[in-house]
């Protein structure tokens, strides 16, 4: 069974070296890493050379991250598909064997697992932990929703369902994954552990402007695939990521 990884990289050259080396310490045997690179203006490419476990590298103009991903679904050849972002990395060498396990019962479409938000600076200082829980199909009314660095899927999972919605700036993964898991039913199984690590600062909380453009796409994100969510679903989705935080360890540098 190969796993394809995908990572997109723009300017990443101060986070990189991390996410590549983590994928190249794996023991798992059969991965494909690819990497799509957005003409990056610094040295993120001449990083990228020094591991030759990549085995596809492309740098070329997008239309943005999630233009970037489908590029590299487009290109992957594996049998199970996960994305792994340029500022984000594994937490052990043993990361994907637990996902290749989980993936040995034919009738599991998807996997996904816990993780942890790190400072970006200091990547032992764990600000908060995101722990996901079993998955059931009602809870993502009630704003629940799986970290998507840790979401994997079967190949056939993006014939059936498509690629991720590039009209949407900060909530096409979420789209795609409710597009998955509610509006195509498939099987699902959680690994109870923390898979991912990722530095502080996504887009989509680095400001209350931003926080609310985020909460529209969410809502689209229900309306693209016919599905009702509850007048409070938007609501309790940036409410549940409240409990997540360490009150301690978040102010520390």
């Amino acid at each position: 069974m190969k796993i394809s990884i995908i990572t997109a990289t723009y300017n990443s050259a101060a986070t990189v070296r991390d996410t590549l080396a983590c994928i190249a310490s794996q023991e798992y045997p059969n991965i494909e890493h690819l990497v799509v690179d957005g003409l990056s203006k610094d040295n993120t490419l001449d990083i990228v050379k020094e591991f030759p476990h990549v085995a596809y590298v492309i740098s070329e103009k997008d239309k943005g991250i999630y233009d970037a991903m489908n590029k590299g679904v487009k290109l992957a050849t594996g049998d199970i598909i996960g994305i792994l972002n340029s500022d984000d990395f594994y937490t052990g060498p043993t990361t994907l064997s637990k996902v290749a396990e989980a993936f040995e019962d034919p009738a599991v479409e998807a996997v996904y697992g816990d993780l942890q938000y790190v400072n970006a600076t200091n990547v032992h200082l764990v600000t908060r932990t995101w722990k996901s829980g079993t998955f059931r199909k009602r809870s993502l009314y009630y704003g629940w929703m799986p970290p998507h660095p840790t979401f994997f899927v079967r190949r056939h999972i993006y014939e059936k369902c498509g690629l991720f919605n590039t009209t949407l700036r900060s909530a096409a993964d979420y789209e795609l994954m409710l597009r998955v898991l509610v509006k195509f039913d498939a099987r699902v199984q959680y690994i109870p552990e923390v898979l991912v690590k990722m530095r502080t600062g996504g887009m989509s909380n680095a400001s209350l402007k931003n926080r609310f453009r985020a909460n529209k796409e969410d809502a689209m994100a229900w309306k693209l695939n016919n599905l009702k969510p509850y007048f409070f679903t938007m609501w309790l989705k940036p409410l549940r990521k409240v409990l997540q935080f360490n009150p301690i360890n978040i102010w520390q540098k």
